[in-house]
């Protein structure tokens, strides 16, 4: 056994080119303004299934670009999720991530109102005071995280710049990803059951590193 490509960057170029090789392979590639994404994800995952259930709304990853460059405020579902977003990148462009999931106050809320801290954790992001930076939520777990956000937007009381709808599971999942298609804002979907945390921030790390330009 001979491994010679040890170095970090090194193997990131290389898995990229087998990626893309693999793609190419399959078919026609996915537009050139989702490729980063797709295949950002399918390195995060070795899932070449992303190919295919990874859905943009039109314009969906210009519009997060533009957001990331203007300084955005991340608002993740889960402290994972914010963990592997690039916050050196994130911070470089003037940005912030978030994750209210671990704060007394919401976990004593959701107690009294019997539902999940990722359900207020997003009625907390509506309520953030961001002095003009754009809003994208970064969802890869829950989906009462997902619902929530979706409903607060109908209430014209949330408007993030991206939605990255990523939960992963069986209990409301796809249903949660079919409302999110439908929300009134740029959105990213990770279709079916699959998704997670580490798909979200893979997600917002696409955008992240064309924004900032690595």
């Amino acid at each position: 056994m001979d491994i010679q490509i040890t170095r970090p960057q090194e193997i990131e170029a290389r898995s990229m080119a087998i990626i893309q090789e693999e793609l190419e392979r399959m078919g026609p590639l996915p537009p050139a303004d989702r490729l980063p994404v797709v295949k950002r994800v399918i390195h995060t995952t070795a899932d070449f299934d992303y190919r295919d259930s990874l859905w943009f709304s039109p314009g969906a990853a210009e519009a997060g670009i533009r957001a990331l460059q203007a300084g955005a405020w991340v608002v993740t579902d889960t402290n994972m999720a914010r963990a592997g977003v690039n916050k050196a990148a994130l911070e470089r462009l003037g940005g912030r991530a978030l994750c209210f999931m671990a704060e007394e106050e919401i976990a004593r809320a959701a107690k009294e109102r019997g539902e999940t801290r990722a359900a207020l954790s997003m009625e907390a992001a509506a309520a953030l005071d961001t002095g003009g930076a754009p809003l994208v939520l970064a969802i890869g777990n829950a989906p009462t995280a997902l619902i929530r956000a979706v409903q607060l937007m109908g209430e014209g009381r949330l408007s993030p710049a991206l939605l990255v709808a990523a939960p992963v599971g069986f209990v409301n999942v796809v249903e949660s990803k079919a409302l999110a298609e439908a929300a009134p804002c740029p959105r990213i979907v990770a279709r079916g059951r699959k998704g997670g945390s580490t798909v979200a921030a893979a997600i917002l790390n696409a955008l992240l590193y064309q924004a900032a330009g690595r």
